[in-house]
C-alpha cells in the first residue's frame, strides 16, 4: 500500500503541475489574440444632478486596464498593467497585443501605466508611456519611454526618463502624464512606500518631474546647478499621484495624489515648492496610528492641499470638461475613485472647487481613468480582471 501511494503522489503531483503550467500557457495565448467586438453592447442609465446619463459598454474583457488614449480615428489605446498595450476599434474590438513595449515590471501596483498621445501625435504618430521598469536584484522604478506607433508594432522607442535610485518594492509608481504647451512633459511618480524620499533633492521618489519631449532638462526648472538636488524635478513632497491634468482654459497644472487612511488631495504644483509629505498629512497610518513624521495639517514652508479629502476614495485618472457651453457638466473636473468606485466630477468657478458629484457607485466599479472627447463625451477604465471601456453621454440638462 505504502509502495503504491509512493508511486502514486509523485505521478499526481507531475499531472496536477502540467495542468497549472497548460492553463498559464492557455491564459498567456488567449492574452496575446485579439478579441472580437461584443455582439452586443451593454448600456446602463444612472441618475445624476443634471438628469438621467447614459452608460455605454464599448469593449471589455481587458486586464487590469490603466490608462486610455483618445485616437483621431475614433480608435483607443488602452494599456493593460500586465505590460500589454492594445487598440481597441470604434466598435469595441480588442486588438492582440501591439509589440515593441519595454520590459514592465508587473508586480504589485508596478506595470504598464500611463499612455498619451504627443501634441503633435498627428503627424509624428509618437506615443508616450510610463511603466514601472524593472532594475538589479529585483527593484524597479518609474520610467518613461515615448515610440512611434505602428498598426502593429512601436517602433523608435526611446527611454527618456528612468526614476533613481531603483528600489525593492511593489507599490507607488505613480505614474501619470501631461504636457504643457511650451514643449514639457510633466511627469508624477510615487515615493515608493519610502516615506522620507519625498523630501530628499537627491532622490527622484515622490517628485513631480518636468522634462523636454526628447528627455532633457530644461534650463529654467527649479533646482538646476544645485548640487544637491536632481535637476528633473519640478516640486517635491508627494506621496502617490496618479491623476495629472493641465487646464485647458488657463493652463495651470492640476495634480491629485494618494493620502495614506483618508487626506486624498488635490495640488496645483508650483515650481521648487514642498507638498509636504510626509510632515503634513491629513490622513493616518494604515494601522490606525498617527504618521510618526506627520506634524499635522499644517506647517510653514509647506503647501497645504488645493482641496483635500478627509475619507480617501483612491483618486486615479484626471480629465478636464470645458468648451461646452451647452452642457451642464461644463468648467467641471473629473476623476477617477477605486476605493470608492464613482466617478467624481468638481464643478469649477474658475479654479474655486465649488461641488462634487459622485456617478457610477451604482455600478460598483473601480475607476481607474477618465479621459473626455472634443465632442463631450467622457471615457472611462474600470480595474478590474475584465475591465471596461465605457462611454458616457452627458445629460441633457433642465
Amino acid at each position: 500500500m505504502t509502495t503504491a501511494l509512493t508511486r502514486t503522489i509523485p505521478a499526481l503531483v507531475l499531472l496536477l503541475g502540467l495542468s497549472a503550467c497548460q492553463r498559464g500557457g492557455q491564459a498567456e495565448a488567449a492574452a496575446a489574440q485579439p478579441v472580437p467586438a461584443p455582439a452586443q453592447r451593454a448600456s446602463h442609465e444612472v441618475p445624476s444632478e443634471a438628469g438621467p446619463v447614459r452608460v455605454h459598454e464599448i469593449a471589455s474583457g481587458l486586464d487590469h486596464p490603466w490608462s486610455v488614449a483618445l485616437l483621431p480615428d475614433g480608435a483607443f489605446l488602452v494599456t493593460e498593467r500586465p505590460g500589454r498595450l492594445r487598440r481597441v476599434g470604434a466598435d469595441g474590438a480588442i486588438s492582440a497585443p501591439i509589440a515593441g513595449v519595454p520590459a514592465v515590471w508587473a508586480k504589485g501596483q508596478g506595470g504598464l501605466l500611463d499612455v498619451v498621445l504627443a501634441p503633435d501625435f498627428a503627424a509624428s504618430k509618437r506615443i508616450y508611456l510610463s511603466y514601472a521598469e524593472p532594475g538589479p536584484d529585483g527593484s524597479a522604478g518609474t520610467a518613461v519611454a515615448s515610440a512611434i506607433l505602428g498598426d502593429a508594432a512601436l517602433s523608435d522607442v526611446k527611454v527618456i526618463y528612468q526614476q533613481q535610485p531603483k528600489l525593492v518594492g511593489p507599490n507607488h509608481f505613480g505614474s501619470r502624464l501631461a504636457f504643457d504647451k511650451n514643449g514639457h512633459i510633466f511627469i508624477t511618480q510615487g515615493e515608493r512606500q519610502q516615506r522620507m524620499a519625498s523630501q530628499e533633492l537627491d532622490k527622484l521618489q515622490g517628485k513631480l518631474v518636468r522634462l523636454n519631449l526628447d528627455g532633457s532638462v530644461p534650463a529654467d526648472n527649479p533646482f538646476v546647478g544645485r548640487k544637491d538636488a536632481r535637476p528633473e524635478i519640478w516640486s517635491y513632497g508627494h506621496r502617490n499621484m496618479q491623476s495629472l491634468a493641465v487646464d485647458p482654459r488657463t493652463g495651470t497644472l492640476w495634480e491629485a495624489e494618494h493620502g495614506p487612511r483618508g487626506g486624498d488631495e488635490i495640488n496645483l504644483p508650483q515650481p521648487g515648492k514642498n507638498y509636504g509629505w510626509p510632515l503634513i498629512t491629513n490622513g493616518i497610518d494604515y494601522s490606525g496610528l498617527k504618521i510618526a513624521e506627520a506634524q499635522g495639517k499644517e506647517k510653514p514652508g509647506l503647501e497645504s492641499p488645493y482641496h483635500v479629502w478627509e475619507v480617501s476614495p483612491a483618486l486615479s485618472g484626471m480629465a478636464f470638461y470645458t468648451g461646452h457651453a451647452g452642457s451642464p457638466w461644463n468648467d467641471s473636473l473629473f476623476l477617477g475613485a477605486l476605493a470608492d468606485g464613482s466617478l467624481i466630477r468638481l464643478t469649477l468657478d474658475g479654479d474655486k472647487v465649488v461641488k462634487e458629484e459622485r456617478l457610477l457607485r451604482s455600478l460598483g466599479w473601480r475607476i481607474r481613468d477618465v479621459r473626455v472627447s472634443g465632442d463631450g463625451k467622457v471615457f472611462v477604465l474600470t480595474d478590474e480582471d475584465q475591465g471596461k471601456l465605457l462611454r458616457l453621454d452627458p445629460p441633457a440638462g433642465k
